[in-house]
Formats: C-alpha cells, structure tokens, sequence
C-alpha cells in the first residue's frame, strides 16, 4: 500500500541533515527534506530570498509529485509551510508547523532577527555569524544552543550565501509583514493542520504560548504541546515529536479516499 509522501523543510541556519533523528523515529526513509534556496543548496540566479518567493518555491516542489503530500516544517520551514497551506491546500493532505507564533498580530522578532533587520547591522552581524572558519561557526552554533552532531552539522553547512539569505528573508519579514500574513490564517483550515508548540522553546524564537495557541486556533490546527522540547528538536528531542506526528496522521482520511480539490501539477 503506497502512503502519503511526507516532505521536510528546515529553517535557519540549517541543512537538511537536521531530519535524520525524527525520520529514523518516523521509520520514514521515504521522506524528502527539501532545502530553501540559500539554505544548504544554492540560490537560482535572481532568487529574491523573500518570504513570498520562499512560499511559492515550496509551491513549485509540491507541484512535482503525483498525490498531496503530508508537509512538516520547523523554524523558518514552519513558517514557508503555513504560508503554503494558506495559498495551496490543493498541495497537501496535512501540514505541520512549529512556527505559527510568528503570525500573531503581536508578534515582536527576536533580538537577533532585529538586528538582521537593520542596514549596516545586519551585515556586521552575518559576517560575524557566517564568514569565520569551520572553528568559528561551531562556536556560533554552540552559542545558539546547539550540541552534538547537529552542532556540527548546522556549523558545515553555514556559509556567506546563507548570511545575505538571511538578510534578505528577515527583511522581508520586517512587521507588519507578518501580521498581515497572519490575516489569512483561517485559509490553512481547509487541510488539517498541527502545530507543533515545543514549550521550552517558548518565547524565544516563535512568540509566546498565547501567540502559538492564538494562531493554531485561527488555522484551524489542533495542538500537540510538547514538554521538555525545546527549538533544536528535530536533532535532540525527536521522539515526542514523531508520536505527535503519527496520532495526528493515524487520525486523517485514507488518502486514496480523500483526494485533493483544485487544480495541481502531474
């Protein structure tokens, strides 16, 4: 029996090489993780990095499979997939996403993203962050509060073009961006949603327990609250997050028996 394509997107400063832990606890070695341009793949020529390019990138990647596809994202892939499920639910059976904070019309960026934000900066920054050597960057990830392999990881697959996509992407996410983004929220509704609330991650990246919940209520998501998790889950803390996974699965339609409304690609 053929199942849901399941497809990943990770977020900043990542690589696809996060999946590894939560697609062995998903017994997934189907899935495909797909990079963001700029992020651990290179940028196509005249690539803008902003956040609407990004939503119809991953538009254009659902396009090519055969049947809609169950769809995680975490960090700023959680951001490109709500933004899909706003805009292409014909694309996909469900969606999940760790990031629906951001959405909330009182959203404040974090500290760090402020800075990227800013001219001048925001370059100072990235060029701190991203130009030093391999040594370097495994003390910046280190200092984000990564461990262990996804430390190493993250840190070799950081490089300058990933910097100037930050730069890009963060300022086209300058608010009121996305508040007005989150206007569309209720759009998401139309495929079962989950989001993915890692409480010890709280209002530090994603906005607040009262942001998560505000905007997994307008979307339509049911919530799986997960305790002891924190941003970097997909290395250090993938099991509770593939158990909130498989009963939000086990729960929808059979997908031969639901199929997708609207037009889409073959």
């Amino acid at each position: 029996m053929s199942r849901t394509p399941l497809v990943l997107v990770h977020g900043n400063p990542e690589s696809a090489a996060i999946w590894g832990p939560l697609i062995k606890e998903l017994d997934r070695a189907d899935a495909i993780a797909l990079s963001p341009p700029g992020f651990g793949v290179p940028a196509p020529r005249g690539f803008d990095s902003s956040t609407t390019t990004y939503r119809d990138w991953l538009a254009s990647q659902l396009e090519l499979f055969r049947a809609p596809v169950d769809l995680v994202g975490h960090d700023w892939g959680g951001i490109h997939v709500a933004a899909l499920a706003m805009s292409r639910p014909d694309l996909i059976r469900s969606w999940a996403s760790d990031a629906l904070g951001v959405f909330a019309p009182d959203y404040v960026w974090h500290p760090r993203a402020q800075v990227w934000q800013q001219e001048g900066p925001g370059e100072a920054s990235v060029q701190e962050l991203w130009g030093g050597d391999l040594e370097q960057r495994l003390a910046v990830t280190s200092a984000l509060g990564m461990t262990g392999r996804m430390a190493e990881r993250v840190a070799a697959g950081m490089d300058p073009e990933m910097g100037r996509a930050v730069l890009k992407l963060l300022r086209s996410a300058r608010q009121p961006a996305m508040a007005e983004a989150g206007r569309l929220l209720p759009s998401a509704a139309r495929r079962p949603g989950l989001a993915l609330i890692a409480v010890d991650d709280i209002g530090r990246a994603s906005g607040t327990l009262e942001q998560h919940e505000w905007a997994a209520q307008r979307s339509g998501a049911k919530m799986a609250h997960l305790a002891g998790v924190g941003h970097w889950w997909p290395e250090e803390t993938p099991v509770p997050v593939a158990e909130a996974l498989m009963s939000f699965w086990a729960e929808l339609p059979d997908p031969a028996g639901a199929p997708a409304t609207g037009s889409r690609g073959v």
